[in-house]
């Protein structure tokens, strides 16, 4: 009875931590270039109150053993990094990656952050920066001039300009892989960092050796499933109410245990 207790009481605990996740996965269901996140779980050690293959009497050695589990643990909560529906803007600026691949931004302390927010502005100066500013990286500087803007499949930023018939290159946006992106330490603001676990970036150029290539006009929406979050919460919802029920029953025994004697 008293392992019961504390085996619901880290089911209890596990499903709160799963229901966190959901929670974080709904409320950026409109989150452009979210990635939903997943927590994956594990049985916690064993008590062996009878190893298997132990002779049991004259009969022979018992084929299971007694072993008793003694609850769960988070294993994990990585990124499902599936690729998300695309949502037409008609901002020339707005860019979405359809394949694998990261932009890489400069954050204000000189570190690279990398992100799937396609979002960009123009600063004060023409640089092509995020919605909060970072730069884009390697630099973008559209001219003051400028009447019109595209951006290729591959990454090459022309503009238009004035008395000018043939379009003028200004740059390529290029984009970085992972060997593990499930790795990368997410940051907040649609940003994520490098890790040891996630490897070092490796730039490339969209469309070429499996870079995802460039839509010029679009934004990649949150690969959330609103029904399949919903499925979830609930299945994590009625796991918890089964361990509560659990740790309730178990103080019932107990309670009967030590009224044996009144």
């Amino acid at each position: 009875m008293i392992r019961s207790l504390f085996s619901a009481a880290t089911g209890m605990m596990a499903q709160q931590l799963n229901l966190d996740v959901i929670a974080n996965n709904l409320a950026n269901v409109n989150t452009s270039g979210f990635k939903k996140s997943r927590a994956d779980f594990q049985d916690l050690m064993y008590q062996m109150v009878e190893e298997p293959g132990t002779q049991a009497g004259q009969q022979g050695n018992s084929p299971t053993g007694i072993q008793v589990g003694l609850g769960v643990k988070p294993a994990a909560v990585g990124k499902i990094y599936s690729q998300g529906d695309f949502q037409s803007t008609s901002n020339p600026l707005d860019v979405a990656i359809e394949g694998d691949g990261f932009f890489e931004v400069i954050m204000p302390d000189g570190q690279s952050a990398y992100t799937r927010a396609g979002a960009m502005k123009l600063d004060e100066t023409g640089n092509m920066v995020t919605a909060d500013g970072y730069q884009v990286n390697p630099t973008i500087t559209i001219p003051n001039d400028t009447i019109g803007i595209t951006i290729a499949e591959d990454g090459m930023v022309s503009v238009k300009q004035p008395g000018n018939p043939t379009p003028s290159q200004v740059g390529q946006l290029q984009t970085v892989r992972f060997q593990n992106p499930g790795g990368l330490k997410a940051m907040g603001k649609n940003m994520f960092q490098e890790t040891e676990a996630s490897g070092s970036p490796t730039v490339g150029i969209p469309g070429e050796n499996g870079y995802g290539t460039l839509s010029q006009g679009y934004l990649e929406n949150s690969n959330v499933s609103v029904v399949e979050e919903v499925v979830q919460m609930v299945t994590s919802q009625r796991a918890y109410e089964a361990n509560s029920k659990v740790i309730q029953t178990a103080d019932q025994l107990l309670t009967q245990a030590l009224n044996v004697k009144r």
